[in-house]
């Protein structure tokens, strides 16, 4: 019935009326003959002369129902006036009608037929006019509703699309019109109704079928075969949008909600390489195990694979109450779903510059392995906030991994960043210094019976999803119109799924022997304007340039942000070491000696106490190598008058 509904409501006006009239007319010839059968109580067929009541019913209703205006109506928006004229109408036939047969009386034609054929008239057009009512009118919203729903190809008709087409077919946002797919047993073909079509074919669908939207069911893809048929799309104007992953899928829980913007790490090129379960195990599984920063875009990425891996208690380390309230809630949660609710977490509001505050929590709960992720790494912030950047970064690292030594922590791992080779600002500096003092802190112990706290570091480029990401400002700056700001033409950065960073940081920690400098293989560098011009191009938008100035999207070029530099390293030296795992190298840096390197430190920090930021910068500058400092006093928490009088 409802592939009825789209042709008789594309038919013109008076087609419609002339089929309403016919139809009146068999329900009058309909009801003649019931009339028949109600009187003589059987069924029987019409002959001779009781055609008469046929015609005589014909000749009556139908003028009469015109002139009552019953065919100027809109059956399905009839209301109470469209009944009413009904039963008017009819109200009229049936007096005529009854006058004819009842009251006057025809041989051969039952007098009963002139009183009961109205009756069943008027059911019959009422229920009829009812009936089309509730069918073509709400169908009809529904058509209209439909039509004004962003249209959208499914590409791939696997079971992944079928089960999101499915779960499309009562949205109130989305119309699917057809799937895309490559295979060529399945082009050209139909499924559930929609057609396959060639992706090659996208350019042209596009503009036939005004497709907005292509969602990507592709969750089993390769990275490298997702990169394919995204730059395939690119050219297409078309906003992309993809599923979650397999898991999701093989519980049979697709839903509208769980189609998601279509993240960078889709682009990256490159596989992930799956983690190798015994080093996971070997550093956390059965262990007591504290984060510090473990609100943060790392640290809370570590809270959720170390808890996946099953430690004896997880410690969470946060100074911001909010992100400790955050991630502690998500990991209780998580736990039920990781089926690790014997785990105790533990969230501790604390600082990682209050000395005997985290020697007492040390002491209590004896971790065996620490993951320092607690640092300000926010460049331009640090940059302008200097003091408060150096205290936490290197203070901070320097009072817990001595915590963490003076009660035998087994292992210490410090998450540091790319930006901490030749840095070029406060943040790098404070964080390849952070390095040196683990480095010296290792050496020391060597010296000594035995290794009492076995130190390393991690050292890795930009996460996805992290708190300084440019992928989300980019979205939110497309969604906003643009324009898409970047700091200069040529900037590069690496770029690695922030969850494979935080697994590899926990098998880095695992194959530690003592003042290790782990590198993570972050892949090919990311030119950031290509980034921004691919995510402009699969949000179905253009980029307005000198060459298409009615394009959707600029992009700004706003320059480079104190401190900020063009290109990352991750390596000071040359010749990095292998390691067992392809994705994990290891560097050999220079360092201080830990006496050299504790009294240097003694005059920083008398420094920073004093608010003396020079002399802070300055001492970075000789300790660092590679870092240069400016002489420019930017800490925003001196006055203008004090930053001049300083410098």
């Amino acid at each position: 019935m409802q592939a009825l509904v789209g042709p008789l409501l594309a038919m013109p006006r008076p087609a419609k009326r002339i089929l309403a009239l016919i139809v009146d007319s068999s329900f009058c010839i309909l009801t003649i003959w019931l009339a028949y059968c109600f009187r003589l109580n059987e069924w029987t067929v019409l002959t001779g002369v009781q055609w008469l009541a046929v015609l005589v019913s014909l000749c009556l209703a139908l003028p009469i129902f015109i002139v009552m205006g019953m065919y100027r109506a809109i059956f399905r928006y009839a209301g109470i006036a469209a009944f009413l004229a009904v039963l008017k109408a009819i109200a009229i036939y049936g007096v005529a009608f009854a006058t004819i047969f009842t009251a006057l009386s025809v041989p051969g034609i039952p007098r009963t037929v002139g009183i009961l054929q109205p009756f069943l008239l008027l059911i019959a057009i009422g229920l009829s006019r009812l009936g089309i009512r509730y069918w073509l009118g709400d169908t009809y919203q529904r058509i209209l509703h439909k039509g004004a729903m962003a249209k959208v190809l499914i590409y791939g008709a696997g079971s992944s699309g079928r089960q999101l087409a499915a779960a499309l077919t009562n949205s109130t946002e989305l119309n699917v019109v057809g799937y895309l797919d490559d295979d060529p047993k399945l082009k050209g073909g139909i499924m559930g109704g929609l057609r396959i079509y060639d992706p090659s074919d996208l350019p042209a669908l596009v503009q036939t079928l005004n497709v907005r939207d292509v969602l990507l069911a592709l969750p089993s893809a390769s990275r490298q075969r997702r990169n394919e048929i995204l730059e395939e799309i690119r050219k297409s104007r078309v906003n992309v949008r993809t599923l979650p992953d397999m898991t999701a899928l093989a519980q049979g829980r697709i839903a509208v909600s769980d189609i998601r913007e279509l993240e960078i790490e889709d682009l990256l090129g490159r596989e992930a390489v799956a983690p190798r379960q015994e080093l996971l195990d070997k550093a956390t599984l059965g262990k007591v195990v504290m984060v510090t920063g473990a609100g943060g875009s790392i640290g809370s990425e570590l809270c959720r694979q170390i808890l996946r891996s099953g430690p004896t208690h997880l410690i969470l380390v946060e100074q911001n109450e909010f992100a400790l309230y955050a991630i502690h809630g998500e990991l209780q949660k998580l736990s039920e779903v990781y089926e690790r609710q014997t785990v105790q977490i533990v969230p501790i509001l604390c600082s990682v510059r209050d000395r005997d505050r985290m020697e007492h929590i040390i002491m209590s709960w004896r971790p065996q392995a620490l993951y320092h992720a607690a640092a300000y790494k926010h460049v331009p912030l640090v940059e302008q906030n200097a003091v408060e950047g150096i205290k936490n970064n290197v203070m901070g690292t320097l009072i817990t991994a001595q915590a963490a030594e003076k009660y035998g922590v087994s292992n210490f791992v410090l998450i540091s960043t790319d930006k901490a080779v030749r840095p070029t600002n406060v943040m790098g500096a404070s964080k390849r210094l952070a390095e040196m003092v683990l480095q010296a802190l290792a050496s020391e112990q060597r010296t000594g019976d035995h290794v009492r706290t076995n130190f390393s570091m991690v050292r890795f480029g930009n996460v996805l999803g992290s708190s300084g990401s440019v992928v989300p400002l980019f979205r939110q700056q497309i969604r906003d119109g643009g324009p898409v700001t970047l700091t200069h033409p040529d900037i590069t950065r690496y770029f690695m799924t922030i969850s494979e960073a935080s697994q590899l940081v926990i098998q880095a920690g695992a194959m530690a022997d003592g003042g290790d400098v782990f590198l993570l293989d972050m892949g090919e560098p990311v030119r950031i304007a290509d980034l921004a011009r691919r995510m402009i191009d699969l949000s179905g938008l253009t980029l307005r340039s000198d060459d298409n100035p009615e394009g959707d999207i600029e992009l700004s070029i706003t320059g480079l942000r104190p401190g900020e530099k063009l290109y990352e390293e991750l390596l000071i030296g040359d010749n990095p070491e292998t390691t067992e795992h392809p994705r994990i190298m290891k560097a050999r840096e220079d360092f201080l000696s830990w006496p050299e390197l504790s009294k240097r430190l003694r005059v920083l920090d008398a420094a920073l106490d004093r608010n003396d930021i020079p002399a802070a910068r300055l001492m970075l500058a000789e300790l660092v190598s590679g870092y240069a400092s400016t002489g420019e006093v930017t800490d925003l928490a001196l006055s203008t008058v004090e930053a001049n009088t300083a410098a």
